[in-house]
């Protein structure tokens, strides 16, 4: 039906269906378009005619049938809740009108606020703990018992009012009178939730769906309370901006697979697919942890004005919501503009939330200012002219290439409107500034204040002293607590003038927040010396000493000195002193190293190297530092596991955690041995960009290696994660080192005296590839062969 010249309805009066229609004439594949009953600005183009005998209530379904028979109506778009609720979508369905909306079974996730929470339990998607009650009783009762803030929410539709907050238990007994005694509003309250408060920041995700397929419109914020701050009373959304700064990808991530896609695939499996605009409202904890707060099965105001702009001109939204009412979304074209925000300022009526007036005349100045709507909301016409019909009256959006632009310039557009007793609130996307200004402010008057104690790092000092003076090798002494640290070349047995010093700096990576998690810090000090000694050592060096850097929000002593005797094991096992280092309250960890090498010897020596030179690959004790970001997604986006979870694939009962902080394995004595007898060309170090990435560092351009990963036992460990992610295998291969942490490239002859050596200093070498020449250039500089069916 795409070629099809499209007659759309579109049901609804506010600036959500300003904004749908504004997009939807844009479309060449629409013919008409009417509006049931439409506003005093939905009219937008010629193609738009207002129906304004017809509206969503359930006394207009069967002239809505009939008009949609009558005018060849091929696509239905219901805006409101309330007819979507009240099954207006069988209405279209029984007449063979495509219906973008859900049916009136599904539309009870937003009909039913008591339905929704026992779906999302069942389902397993985050949110706040709650209680359904149809007792008073019972849940005063609730109440009385529980030790945490509450909210209560109206089970059914109340206008986007039926939420109150109290502050108090006496305030939440009042509130419940409210809802489920004096009926405030009305048969909405005959079941009442009682759910924990939580605290945060809010988003609203748009979702498009078939019920398979879905596509995520920009996460929005809007900002519910009528006044600047987020003081007073709650109305329907007084702005909003998208995409919103805090929806960074990693928490988007986090959205899409615990609470998007587990709900359209729940609903599909509870008998009711959801079909057009699920709206998702999340609150996003300081941990950057999403729960749902409510699920709407429809446009949100002012969202759909804020987000709709976002979409490229190419993007026809026309054959987009005819593909979702079809069950094929994954056909139609959805693309957004690049680097591009949006903002809504929306006016309202003197009084509004609360009684106002209606009728005064709307004036809009024209033309607008260059990427700047106006979308009518609470608007009608009366004898050729526009008035007031409603509390939000009207709204200005803006798009531009920063919040602040966008921001400017819906501010800008706000007074291209003109009528008596216009309100807007003066502080829409404050949210997104406020980091910005957090930052901006002066520390405290002491050091003390600001966060930061000088004699709590004194106090680390000394307490590490012991175990930093146990790292001490000839050319350097280890006492640390002076200005920097030195090293004496001479007494280290190293001739300066043919001599080279080489310095690296590495860090942890995101391995870190799983130590935070279980509470294990000295691993990681390990892994600090591992990640910076390996890269060094393939370059020939000998390890002398190391300067640690320590640098955390808030320092804990002991967290600190369990770090610092994890770099002290680590620089033991490397045969280099700790002469030194820096411990700051501030975020960040990294640390540099010094090693040398002779100058004869610096690595590799990639004019040496020939095709037929063998690859031999040293055995790693684990994941290392490297993917993972990859491994805590897996982990955190999992329902089955957490980090204290057994590991399936442990043979000594550790759990996952305590697997994945194994620390880095350090090479740097066994490889100096063979380095030591001129028996290696070069060598690799299999750190992030896995195999395929790392070994090609250390080859000239004209040679490639192949390897067969038959050849080694690849780790369960990597083989487990590999099938819980459903990882690709070219993914996996730049991410993880499937089990081999140091490659050396030999010549053949040298091959076994090499493995001698090796198994002398307790590696099990293996021979895991050989070099050959590239057919072309752009080869790749390293291919890995028999992986398929690894996992």
């Amino acid at each position: 039906m795409s070629s099809t010249q499209l007659n759309i309805l579109v049901i609804g009066n506010g600036a959500r269906e300003h904004a749908i229609v504004w997009k939807l004439a844009q479309s060449k594949s629409v013919s008409k378009i009417y509006v049931a009953p439409g506003n005093g600005g939905t009219q937008v183009s010629d193609k738009v005619v207002n129906v304004p005998e017809l509206s969503g209530s359930p006394k207009c379904f069967e002239a809505l049938a009939k008009f949609s028979l009558e005018h060849q109506i091929n696509l239905a778009i219901p805006g409101p809740e309330q007819p979507l609720v009240d099954g207006i979508s069988t209405v279209f369905t029984k007449i063979g009108v495509p219906v973008f909306g859900p049916s009136e079974k599904a539309a009870v996730m937003e009909g039913s606020k008591a339905f929704s929470k026992v779906f999302m339990d069942k389902h397993n998607i985050p949110t706040a703990r709650f209680k359904n009650f149809t007792s008073v009783e019972d849940a005063k009762k609730h109440i009385q018992e529980i030790d945490y803030n509450i909210v209560l929410k109206a089970d059914g539709l109340a206008a986007g009012k039926g939420v109150l907050i109290p502050e108090t238990k006496q305030e939440a007994l009042q509130g419940l009178d409210e809802i489920m005694v004096a009926k405030n509003f009305g048969s909405a309250g005959d079941e009442i939730v009682i759910e924990e408060y939580l605290e945060g920041d809010e988003l609203s995700i748009l979702t498009i769906t078939d019920g398979y397929s879905f596509f995520n419109l920009p996460a929005a914020q809007d900002h519910k309370r009528i006044g600047d701050g987020d003081k007073g009373l709650n109305t329907g959304g007084m702005g909003a901006y998208a995409p919103a700064p805090i929806a960074t990808p990693e928490v988007l991530a986090k959205i899409d697979s615990k609470i998007i896609k587990p709900t359209i695939d729940g609903m599909r499996q509870d008998g009711y697919p959801m079909c057009g605009v699920l709206f998702t409202g999340i609150m996003l904890s300081p941990t950057k942890e999403p729960k749902v707060l409510e699920y709407n099965v429809r446009f949100g105001d002012p969202e759909t004005q804020t987000v709709l702009p976002l979409l490229t001109e190419d993007t026809d939204l026309a054959q987009v919501f005819l593909a979702c009412a079809e069950h094929r979304l994954d056909s139609a074209k959805i693309e957004l503009k690049p680097n591009t925000f949006s903002t809504t300022i929306v006016m309202s009526a003197a009084g509004y939330p609360e009684s106002y007036p209606k009728g005064d005349e709307i004036t809009v100045k024209t033309p607008l200012p260059a990427d700047t709507y106006v979308f009518h909301a609470g608007t009608a016409e009366k004898n050729g002219k526009i008035v007031t019909a409603g509390g939000r009256v009207i709204g200005s959006t803006a798009t531009g290439s920063t919040v602040k632009e966008a921001v400017e310039k819906a501010y800008a557009g706000v007074e291209y409107v003109k009528f008596e007793g216009k309100y807007n609130r003066t502080d829409i996307a404050h949210r997104a500034f406020r980091d910005a200004e957090v930052a901006s402010k002066k520390a405290g008057v002491t050091y003390e204040e600001s966060g930061v104690s000088v004699d709590k790092g004194n106090l680390l000092v000394e307490k590490i002293k012991a175990k930093v003076k146990s790292t001490a090798r000839p050319g350097a002494d280890s006492d640390i607590g002076g200005f920097g640290g030195l090293f004496d070349l001479a007494q280290a047995g190293y001739k300066t003038a043919d001599t080279l010093l080489v310095g690296a700096t590495d860090g942890v990576g995101t391995k870190l927040r799983v130590a935070q998690i279980m509470d294990i810090h000295d691993t990681v000090g390990i892994d600090l010396v591992a990640m910076n000694v390996n890269d060094l050592v393939v370059q020939g060096a000998e390890p002398l000493m190391f300067l640690d850097y320590f640098a955390t929000a808030k320092l804990d002593i002991k967290v600190a000195a369990d770090f610092v005797s994890g770099v002290a094991d680590g620089c033991i096992q490397a045969g280099c002193a700790l002469v030194g280092g820096e411990t700051s309250e501030m975020p960040g960890m990294y640390a540099p190293a010094i090693m040398i090498p002779t100058k004869d010897k610096v690595l590799p020596f990639v004019e040496k190297m020939q095709a037929g030179n063998v690859i031999i690959g040293l055995k790693a004790n684990g994941l290392h530092s490297n993917g993972y970001s990859l491994i805590r997604h897996l982990i955190e986006s999992s329902t089955d596991y957490d980090y204290t979870s057994p590991a399936p694939f442990s043979t000594t009962g550790k759990t996952l955690g305590e697997e994945i902080l194994t620390p880095t394995k350090i090479y740097v004595k066994q490889v100096l041995a063979v380095i030591k007898e001129d028996l290696t060309l070069g060598l690799a170090n299999i750190t992030g960009g896995g195999l395929v990435e790392n070994i090609p560092r250390c080859l000239p351009k004209h040679l490639q290696a192949v390897l067969d990963i038959n050849t080694w036992e690849v780790p369960e460990i990597f083989k487990w994660f590999g099938q819980l992610g459903n990882i690709p295998y070219a993914d996996i291969l730049k991410t993880l080192n499937l089990g081999i942490g140091i490659v050396l490239v030999v010549e053949k002859h040298n091959v076994e005296e090499a493995k001698r050596i090796l198994v002398q200093q307790g590696e099990e070498p293996i021979e895991i590839g050989v070099l050959v020449e590239k057919s072309n250039a752009d080869d790749a500089g390293c291919i890995v062969n028999n992986i398929d069916g690894l996992y």
